[in-house]
């Protein structure tokens, strides 16, 4: 039986942190499964790039295009092993959709290994799921880690308990093994 991850974005996600996960995961042999609010299954997201051209702040250019599998209301945590929370400035929107902010409660309450990347931190804040966990973030997010109640360091990523965090894409080895890791899988060369 394939193990399943759920992927969960939505439209405006950083096309790195959606695509290297997914297609780093599927090699692994997990049924990678990309879920959002407010779409349906055989919706299009809109994916978007991020790029420093040295203003104080990153730009925004178009990204892929990516099919939904399963619309987050549809979507059971019981059915997944596992949790990824893509940043990008998708989960400042999805964080509003009570589905989303459920799904997220429901794999920290059945402990389920649960990895997120850059601004992903705004999801698990809003499902106040922070509480005494050590988390990391893109450096923008670390008052809303904090405020959240968790203990924020400024590392490329943290492991805490079930919850694996990155600061952006350029981490994606390190916290990808971790999660897989956490997972119960292990890498060997």
């Amino acid at each position: 039986m394939t193990k399943k991850i759920l992927l969960l974005t939505g439209d405006c996600a950083e096309d790195y942190e959606v695509k290297v996960p997914q297609q780093a995961l599927m090699m692994l042999g997990y049924d990678v499964e990309v879920s959002a609010p407010n779409k349906k299954a055989g919706d299009t997201l809109q994916l978007v790039v991020h790029d420093f051209i040295g203003l104080d702040t990153y730009v925004e250019l178009t990204g892929h295009r990516i099919p939904v599998d399963i619309a987050a209301a549809d979507a059971k945590a019981d059915d997944y092993v596992g949790l990824v929370i893509p940043g990008g400035r998708a989960p400042e929107y999805i964080r509003m959709y009570p589905e989303t902010v459920q799904l997220v409660k429901d794999f920290f309450a059945a402990n389920k290994p649960v990895a997120a990347v850059c601004h992903g931190t705004q999801l698990l804040a809003a499902a106040d799921v922070l509480k005494g966990k050590t988390t990391t973030s893109y450096p923008a997010c670390a008052a809303e880690c904090r405020i959240a109640g968790a203990e924020w360091k400024n590392e490329p990523v943290v492991v805490s308990g079930n919850l694996v965090t990155a600061q952006a894409w350029p981490n994606h080895p390190e916290w990808l093994r971790a999660f897989v890791q956490l997972l119960g899988a292990k890498i060997t060369l």
